[in-house]
């Protein structure tokens, strides 16, 4: 039964035909939310100039029963620095004056990351008296956060009436600086089973030219920073190749470090075994999953990758590091196996292994149901309707 409107405040958010993908996972949750408000409205405050460096095209539009705005205001990367506060009331001005212009009522807020949404929604949470959960998705800025006592995340942590992180054993950190826990739920990220599910291996290959006589190995993820681990990545099939010839890894990706990446597979005589093939439209990478005989993500930190869900939600056992909530996922060998980050040598022994095992892809899947976005909603929504009865009208 839908009732009420729900706003999403995120720094964040894929344009309408996902050419851009940033905040993805926020949109494909949104997809299962909306069964249950009247209304949903999304406001994602875009810098002036930004889309100029993240080469995009964004403007509003609206779908089913959602409507999202980008509404611009002038930021500057120094205020992260010498002007948070400042930052703050830039962004949470642009987010009010798209509210009063727009006549928007709304009986809740949902922000996505503390930095900056959530610091900017305590402003609209005392503006308009309404209540507001913050889901906190970061991992290096999280534990930063915690570690140093940073005021803004307090005190957007102690204004919320309720927090949800991605990862359960990191909600006995916000003890250390003074939240309550009893306002902090653990809710994982999940993924979208409408499009990341079983299909035939041999077809995806065929689609996408890809060899049916090799196993292949698939890593998803952009390479902007060395956090992905991907350079780690190539050092284990270097490894690995002196064991067997069979292989090719597949990365799917883009990103600054993407000519450094690649002087690195020659360098070490590899270009017949790594294939580097760009990035991808979202829908595409389904089909990238499928065609894999295993998937790889040598992250040196994360917080809860969602592509770890898609994996496993296509069947494919997942190869992850001991990083942040992937071994709350990758609770069992029989969904995949854990590997220490940072090391080729241990990368490569898993995925030896691996290649050798035959998987149960069933265990797999039932194993991915969990995570479906669907259910994932439901969990949110309790979260939802416990705060809405604690707050006074």
């Amino acid at each position: 039964m839908k009732t009420g409107n729900l706003l999403i405040i995120t720094g964040s958010y894929p344009n309408e035909d996902n050419s851009y993908i940033g905040g993805i996972f926020i949109k494909d949750q949104i997809k299962e939310l909306k069964h249950f408000f009247n209304h949903i409205y999304v406001i994602s405050p875009t810098a002036i100039g930004i889309n100029l460096l993240r080469k995009t095209e964004i403007s509003d539009y609206s779908y089913d029963n959602i409507s999202v705005h980008f509404p611009k205001y002038i930021n500057c990367p120094i205020f992260w620095y010498f002007g948070r506060k400042f930052w703050v009331h830039l962004e949470g001005r642009a987010v009010n004056s798209l509210l009063i212009k727009l006549d928007i009522k709304f009986d809740i807020i949902h922000a996505h990351f503390t930095w900056p949404s959530g610091a900017t929604s305590v402003k609209i949470k005392q503006k308009y008296n309404k209540p507001l959960i913050i889901t906190e998705h970061s991992s290096i800025t999280f534990n930063k956060a915690i570690k140093n006592a940073d005021s803004i995340f307090i005190n957007a942590w102690g204004n919320a009436n309720h927090i949800i992180r991605i990862r359960a054993g990191d909600v006995g950190l916000f003890e250390r600086v003074g939240i309550e826990p009893n306002k902090i739920s653990s809710i994982p990220n999940g993924y979208d089973d409408n499009f990341f599910h079983k299909m035939d291996m041999y077809e995806c290959r065929t689609k996408l030219i890809l060899p049916d006589d090799k196993k292949i190995i698939i890593n998803v993820g952009n390479f902007y920073s060395d956090v992905k681990g991907h350079k780690h990545l190539i050092d284990a099939i270097s490894f690995l190749t002196k064991n067997r010839q069979d292989v090719l890894c597949i990365i799917v990706g883009s990103g600054s470090l993407g000519k450094n990446l690649e002087e690195q597979v020659r360098s070490l005589g590899l270009t017949d075994y790594i294939k580097f093939v760009g990035a991808k439209n979202h829908d595409e990478i389904p089909f990238w999953i499928n065609a894999c005989d295993l998937f790889v993500l040598p992250s040196l930190n994360e917080g809860n990758p969602t592509v770890m869900f898609e994996a496993l939600g296509c069947g494919k056992p997942f190869i992850g590091t001991r990083v942040g909530g992937v071994p709350e996922v990758i609770t069992s060998d029989d969904y995949g196996l854990l590997v220490e980050p940072a090391n080729p040598e241990d990368l490569a022994e898993k995925i030896l292994i691996a290649l050798d095992r035959k998987w149960d892809e069933k265990k797999i899947l039932d194993h991915a149901a969990q995570y479906t976005w669907e259910n994932v909603a439901i969990q949110i929504m309790n979260v939802y309707e416990q705060v809405l009865k604690e707050t006074p009208q």
